[in-house]
């Protein structure tokens, strides 16, 4: 093939071509930035750590509404614990008392904020997260969510400095 023989020019090839390359470059730096982000923002790589954050609000609204048993149910991630109360040592009534008289904030829990999170444990994404709520405005408490079964920990084994 010489000079005078080559291909005749196909915009629409070369316009696919660029489009390929463009698409390819936004898909890498999309998955930068959600690498990154993450953890920047305190939710853990690709923010792995949002579910944890959304059981352990939920389970904050729960305790607000003063809906114990809803509460109980997350703590253990077991919507049907009532089917089998006998699986469980720790009694609602006790986990009640532990979150209204016993309470780690001393007073009734009227507010709380999901403040950020950290992978702890082995592993990749770790074997659990904590999870730091500030609770009535100025009391922070550390819960830990166990990545295996859902279910959630208090006191956690480490603070977060923040």
């Amino acid at each position: 093939m010489t000079l005078l023989n080559a291909p005749e020019y196909d915009g629409r090839k070369e316009n696919l071509k660029r489009n390929v390359l463009i698409g390819a470059g936004a898909v890498v730096a999309l998955i930068v930035v959600l690498f990154f982000g993450g953890y920047l923002l305190g939710h853990g790589w690709f923010f792995s750590n949002l579910p944890a954050e959304h059981r352990v609000n939920n389970f904050f609204k729960a305790l607000e509404a003063k809906d114990y048993p809803k509460a109980y149910g997350l703590w253990f991630n077991d919507a049907d614990w009532q089917q089998h109360q006998q699986k469980y040592d720790y009694t609602l009534k006790r986990f009640t008392e532990d979150w209204t008289t016993e309470s780690p904030v001393s007073a009734p829990i009227v507010s709380h904020t999901v403040d950020i999170s950290k992978t702890d444990g082995s592993g990749a994404f770790g074997t659990g997260i904590i999870v730091a709520v500030r609770v009535n405005g100025d009391h922070k408490v550390f819960m830990y969510y166990i990545r295996k079964d859902g279910t959630l920990v208090w006191p956690a084994p480490h603070e977060l400095g923040y």
